[in-house]
């Protein structure tokens, strides 16, 4: 945390200002899609000039990508522990148990890359055949080594991928829907661990591991 009695420095600054711009991008992307988006309503929303956004991004396709680039990013790093898992039980658990508290603490980032893809990812498209890629292929190749070591049921493993995405992904991107179900109020710590743990149990028991 930066120290209120010491003056900023040039890098303070400039760090400070990117993580303004990118939250606000974040947040605009996600609620105007990348063609309703405006360099201007960014900059409104960051509470900065235009021409500090054009300093740090000189276009708005350069600061989508990066905003894409950084909550992928942010879900590369949720599978260091199913990686390093010595079994299926440890690994999708605390997998999911990551990538639900990234919906949690980085919804419109979860919304941005959503809608991107439903629209067939017009300005990604390059990312998804090559930095998803190859993430996938390795993932599918760790969960095929539990199912030859007799771990867990033999699943596909693309399949199982795409409904731990689809399901922990639906708390970010359907949230207001989740919470008018909730009685108008976003989720509870305590709803939060209930959710996760229902989660866990049923695709855990699905696999053959619960």
């Amino acid at each position: 945390m930066t120290d209120p009695a010491r003056p900023l420095r040039r890098q303070d600054i400039r760090q400070q200002n990117e993580r303004l711009i990118l939250q606000a991008a974040e947040k605009v992307f996600a609620e105007a899609g990348f063609g309703g988006a405006t360099m201007q309503l960014i900059a409104d929303m960051a509470g900065l000039p235009k021409a500090n956004l054009h300093y740090y991004f000189a276009t708005k396709e350069e600061l989508y990508r990066r905003v894409v680039r950084d909550i992928f990013e942010i879900w590369l790093h949720a599978a260091d522990a199913f990686d390093a898992a010595p079994g299926p039980a440890e690994g999708i658990a605390a997998y999911i148990d990551a990538k639900m508290e990234i919906s949690r603490r980085h919804p419109f980032g979860s919304k941005v890359w959503a809608s991107e893809v439903m629209h067939g990812a017009p300005v990604i498209q390059d990312y998804l055949e090559t930095t998803l890629r190859d993430w996938t292929e390795g993932r599918v190749a760790v969960i095929r080594r539990w199912i030859d070591a007799g771990q867990m049921a033999p699943v596909d493993p693309r399949h199982l991928l795409y409904m731990l995405w689809a399901t922990t992904q639906h708390y970010a991107d359907f949230g207001h829907q989740i919470e008018t179900l909730n009685g108008g109020k976003p989720l509870s710590d305590r709803q939060w661990a209930e959710a996760k743990a229902s989660v866990k149990a049923i695709i855990l028991r699905g696999i053959g591991v619960g």
